[in-house]
């Protein structure tokens, strides 16, 4: 058994440990509401958007024509990662490397052993994460939590973007945690390029009776890119918002976890105790009677 100094160590290393995760779960509680009220207020417009180009690319000829439409043969692949920057949040950043790296061993195995495939990092871990199992990584926007903002995440859009139009990548592909609640977390993969017709059952073409000017092909030219834009956006304000409620979430289990250890050290601090006292009392009970017999 261990010594009561130990013991007595051991209850205040853990309830200072239980302080720290409870600050820090209460720090990504209101971080938390800010980055909601964020995602919340992206998800109708970037839906209206979404609605949009359906609607004005589905009889539009120069939507077939966008450069960001073109469908090659894949031989160079583009894979956005968007993770956090810190840890402490559970699994969040290893789910997003995991999907990545079965996103890569399912579908494009021939082009990453021709080196083929590059890693778009938006966060360190996920970053850190594959450049440890030996991907190719490009950390030059991996810093964009630092200061987010839709001209930072622009930035990174555009350089992707930019890469399938001078034939760089043949298909970009997006992996992050979308928003559900506090609690959920929903891993998801996106091809951003090129633009396929969506199936998604909630993305459906508006029957509005849209009147165009300048037309309709100079409309959906202007529109595509802004749109895809949009979206590396939205993942991203997604993924905030899923580490704040991922890491939330981890230090609310940290914490009872460590009540839970605070109770049997106590109760361990108590035997220890009540064991030196038996000792004590046997010695001295011992010694009374060795005197008394002398």
């Amino acid at each position: 058994m261990a010594s009561l100094k130990e013991v007595r160590n051991r209850i205040v290393s853990v309830n200072s440990t239980q302080q720290i995760t409870k600050a820090m779960k209460m720090v990504s509680a209101a971080k938390l509401r800010r980055a909601t009220d964020a995602i919340v207020q992206m998800r109708p417009y970037s839906r209206k958007l979404t609605e949009m180009i359906a609607t004005v690319s589905a009889n539009a000829e120069g939507a077939k024509e966008n450069p960001y439409t073109i469908v090659r043969a894949i031989n160079k692949v583009l894979i956005i990662v968007v993770t956090s920057d810190r840890g402490l949040c559970g699994a969040f950043n290893a789910n997003v490397g995991k999907a990545a790296v079965s996103l890569i061993s399912e579908k494009y195995a021939a082009q990453q052993a021709a080196g083929n495939v590059e890693i778009l990092a938006l966060g360190k871990k996920g970053g850190e994460y594959l450049s440890r199992r030996g991907y190719n990584v490009n950390t030059a926007y991996v810093d964009i939590f630092t200061k987010l903002s839709f001209t930072n995440v622009r930035t990174a859009a555009e350089a992707a973007m930019k890469g399938f139009e001078e034939g760089k990548y043949d298909v970009v592909e997006l992996v992050y945690n979308e928003f559900k609640n506090v609690a959920t977390q929903i891993l998801k993969t996106e091809q951003v390029l090129p633009i396929v017709e969506q199936k998604d059952d909630k993305v459906k073409a508006s029957s509005v009776d849209y009147i165009f000017e300048p037309s309709e092909e100079e409309i959906i030219n202007e529109l595509i890119p802004k749109a895809l834009k949009l979206q590396i956006y939205k993942a991203v304000l997604e993924s905030n918002a899923s580490e704040h409620g991922a890491r939330m979430t981890a230090m609310d289990k940290a914490t009872d976890n460590a009540g839970e250890l605070l109770k049997e050290l106590k109760l361990q601090y108590n035997r220890s105790r009540q064991a030196a006292i038996t000792n004590e009392i046997l010695e001295i009970v011992g010694g009374a009677e060795a005197l008394a017999a002398a």
